[in-house]
């Protein structure tokens, strides 16, 4: 039996693989042809660094789908995990909770990651790749180097082992998790002053924030929101594009 459960494993591997990837291209292309018209030539001078953000951005799809695929298939051969079908296994108030459970336990292992990260040995070995991208584009939101992208790619995997969740609101975690990861790396911002300076985009990170990050390195660490930096003293406002 050892040698089918390995296919299966392998199988299922790959599938999360090349699902990672597709998704990836259609939303990093997707948002980098909406640069495309809003913004005519923005990228036109960063051909050759696109270039070196899809590829490393094709090796994490690699290191974030294997582990994915594990776990996916654990959960369908064996109901490992807490992922659920059933909407009655929990109240209805879980799914919301769920959802924001999810996004504040990764936007905590990513600020402090992050900031470990930016230490100088740990940034020569593996964060330079993700700042060489000067300024960041669609393409770079996981152009990261392996070391980087394995931190990142185990905090969802890890998730499903200990909360409960429905698969339709991991589904929007997911979504969540790809659209700010692209949308904070376009160079522009596409959502409007209003809401960006608003009371409540005071605690959401957006482009303008993170800008700033790649701009001063040493501020702005958040994922989704603004939390610990502020309880940090890491919160250096907006960036001007």
């Amino acid at each position: 039996m050892a040698e089918p459960t390995l296919l299966a494993v392998l199988l299922s591997a790959l599938a999360m693989t090349a699902i990672v990837t597709l998704r990836y291209v259609l939303a990093s292309g997707g948002f980098a042809l909406a640069t495309a018209r809003r913004k005519p030539g923005l990228y036109a001078p960063l051909s050759r660094q696109i270039r070196f953000e899809i590829l490393w951005s094709l090796a994490s799809c690699a290191i974030f789908g294997i582990p994915a695929g594990i776990v996916a298939w654990g959960w369908q051969a064996h109901g490992w995990t807490r992922i659920y079908r059933d909407a009655e296994a929990m109240p209805l108030w879980w799914l919301p909770v769920s959802v924001l459970l999810y996004l504040l336990a990764h936007d905590t292992w990513f600020y402090w990651t992050h900031r470990w990260m930016h230490r100088p040995r740990v940034f020569r070995i593996a964060h330079a790749v993700h700042h060489a991208s000067r300024p960041p584009t669609a393409w770079a939101a996981m152009s990261f180097h392996p070391v980087e992208a394995l931190t990142q790619a185990i905090v969802i995997p890890a998730l499903v082992f200990v909360v409960p969740i429905h698969v339709a609101a991991l589904g929007v975690v997911l979504t969540v998790m790809t659209v700010m990861g692209v949308t904070n790396h376009m160079g522009w911002e596409m959502f409007p002053d209003w809401l960006v300076k608003s009371r409540a985009g005071g605690w959401l990170i957006t482009a303008s924030h993170h800008q700033r990050h790649h701009d001063l390195y040493r501020c702005n660490y958040g994922l989704y929101f603004r939390i610990w930096d502020r309880l940090c003293g890491t919160d250096k406002g907006l960036g001007k594009f």
